[in-house]
Parts: structure tokens; C-alpha cells; sequence
């Protein structure tokens, strides 16, 4: 058998750039839906905008901008940075932050209960967002 048969072939060429793109929608996929739940809300929420053009156009460049600034500043010029060894997440923001805080009890402390606070927040995203997504779809 062959290596590619077993999986651990080296990815290359356009097999490379299909799982890098598929990759990328993963990572940017939930930042992605924010948006179209907020222009649910403007255009048919509780307290809904009116349908005109100067709103449409007002609407769609707030939620544009807000995502090329947090996608292109928040992520990629400070979040994909912060890795430890090539892992990533709370975890590794964790232990990076730890390690700075080596003989400091009460900094380790504080940033424990910082970094079990962001992976609840991160569990409990990922319980709340197939529910809401499924109530968007009826």
C-alpha cells in the first residue's frame, strides 16, 4: 500500500490550497454568521429599520467594516500571533500567560479563573450556536 493510501502523504498543490480554504472557513466561519443575524435583527426584529435604500446601504457598510476590523486587526494581526508552539486557543493563552507569571501566586490565580471563564465562554458558544442558527431556519 501505498503512503497516500494510509493518510500521511505530504499535502501538496491544489490538495493543499482546497484544505487550507476549507481550513480557513472553519476558523472564520462562526465570525462569519454574527452578521447575518444582526441584519435579521435590523430588517425584521422587534424594532425593525425601514426598507430604503440609504438604510440598506448604511446597514450593509457597518456590518462590512466591523468585520474586515475584527477578521483583519482582532485575528489576524493579534490572535493568530499568540500561539504556543503552534497550538492555539484558550489553553495555549493560558499557558503563554502563565509562564510570564512564574512566582506570582496571585497573578496565576487571576489568570486561572480568567482562562476557565474564556473556555466556558467558549463551550457555551458552541451549545448556543446550533440552536440559534437551527431557530433562524424555521
Amino acid at each position: 500500500m501505498s503512503s497516500a493510501q494510509h493518510g500521511s502523504a505530504e499535502l501538496t498543490g491544489q490538495r493543499l490550497a482546497v484544505m487550507a480554504l476549507a481550513a480557513l472557513g472553519v476558523v472564520y466561519g462562526d465570525i462569519g454568521t454574527s452578521p447575518l443575524y444582526a441584519v435579521k435583527e435590523v430588517f425584521a426584529g422587534n424594532h425593525p429599520i425601514v426598507v430604503n435604500e440609504a438604510n440598506i446601504f448604511g446597514s450593509l457598510s457597518l456590518f462590512f467594516w466591523a468585520l474586515i476590523i475584527v477578521v483583519s486587526i482582532k485575528y489576524v494581526m493579534f490572535i493568530m500571533r499568540a500561539d504556543n508552539r503552534g497550538e492555539g486557543g484558550i489553553m495555549a493563552l493560558i499557558a503563554l500567560a502563565l509562564h510570564d507569571a512564574q512566582n506570582k501566586p496571585r497573578q496565576m490565580k487571576m489568570i486561572m479563573i480568567i482562562g476557565i471563564l474564556g473556555a466556558a465562554m467558549f463551550y457555551g458558544d458552541g451549545m448556543v450556536t446550533p440552536a440559534i442558527s437551527g431557530a433562524f431556519g424555521r
